[in-house]
Protein backbone atom coordinates (compact mmCIF):
# COMPACT_ATOMS: atom_id res chain seq x y z
CA UNK A 1 0.00 0.00 0.00
CA UNK A 2 1.22 3.29 -0.68
CA UNK A 3 2.43 6.11 2.18
CA UNK A 4 -0.71 7.47 2.99
CA UNK A 5 1.23 10.64 3.73
CA UNK A 6 1.39 10.99 0.20
CA UNK A 7 -2.35 10.88 0.13
CA UNK A 8 -3.78 14.70 -1.28
CA UNK A 9 -6.05 16.43 1.49
CA UNK A 10 -9.21 15.83 -1.06
CA UNK A 11 -8.20 11.85 -1.38
CA UNK A 12 -7.63 11.42 2.62
CA UNK A 13 -11.06 13.24 3.34
CA UNK A 14 -12.87 11.20 0.57
CA UNK A 15 -11.55 8.04 2.23
CA UNK A 16 -11.79 9.20 5.93
CA UNK A 17 -15.67 10.05 5.08
CA UNK A 18 -16.66 7.05 3.11
CA UNK A 19 -14.56 5.14 5.96
CA UNK A 20 -16.97 7.09 8.71
CA UNK A 21 -20.10 6.36 7.19
CA UNK A 22 -19.87 2.84 6.17
CA UNK A 23 -18.16 2.13 9.59
CA UNK A 24 -20.62 4.00 11.89
CA UNK A 25 -23.71 2.01 11.50
CA UNK A 26 -26.35 5.05 11.66
CA UNK A 27 -27.33 7.95 9.74
CA UNK A 28 -27.16 11.07 12.59
CA UNK A 29 -26.18 11.63 15.53
CA UNK A 30 -29.01 12.12 18.17
CA UNK A 31 -28.70 16.23 17.29
CA UNK A 32 -29.63 15.64 14.15
CA UNK A 33 -26.08 16.03 12.48
CA UNK A 34 -25.78 13.67 9.81
CA UNK A 35 -22.69 11.44 10.02
CA UNK A 36 -21.57 12.53 6.29
CA UNK A 37 -21.67 16.13 7.72
CA UNK A 38 -19.65 15.50 10.52
CA UNK A 39 -17.10 13.35 8.45
CA UNK A 40 -16.84 16.01 5.87
CA UNK A 41 -16.15 18.76 8.60
CA UNK A 42 -13.80 16.67 10.75
CA UNK A 43 -11.83 15.22 7.81
CA UNK A 44 -9.40 18.23 7.07
CA UNK A 45 -8.36 18.59 10.58
CA UNK A 46 -6.98 15.03 11.00
CA UNK A 47 -5.37 15.10 7.38
CA UNK A 48 -3.62 18.86 8.94
CA UNK A 49 -1.72 16.78 11.70
CA UNK A 50 0.82 14.87 9.98
CA UNK A 51 0.76 12.48 12.80
CA UNK A 52 -3.14 11.12 11.51
CA UNK A 53 -1.68 11.63 8.14
CA UNK A 54 0.99 8.74 8.50
CA UNK A 55 -1.49 6.41 10.41
CA UNK A 56 -4.26 6.82 7.11
CA UNK A 57 -7.86 8.09 6.66
CA UNK A 58 -8.88 4.83 8.14
CA UNK A 59 -7.12 4.83 11.19
CA UNK A 60 -8.06 8.09 11.81
CA UNK A 61 -11.61 7.92 11.27
CA UNK A 62 -11.23 5.05 13.83
CA UNK A 63 -10.07 7.08 15.97
CA UNK A 64 -12.14 9.78 16.12
CA UNK A 65 -15.45 7.10 16.34
CA UNK A 66 -13.57 5.78 19.35
CA UNK A 67 -14.49 8.96 21.23
CA UNK A 68 -18.43 9.17 19.91
CA UNK A 69 -20.46 8.65 22.63
CA UNK A 70 -18.46 9.77 25.88
CA UNK A 71 -19.71 12.25 27.71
Amino acid sequence: MADPRALTQAEFCARFEAHMIAAAGFDRFDDGTTVAAYAKATAPTYWEDESFRKDGPEASADSDMDYWGED
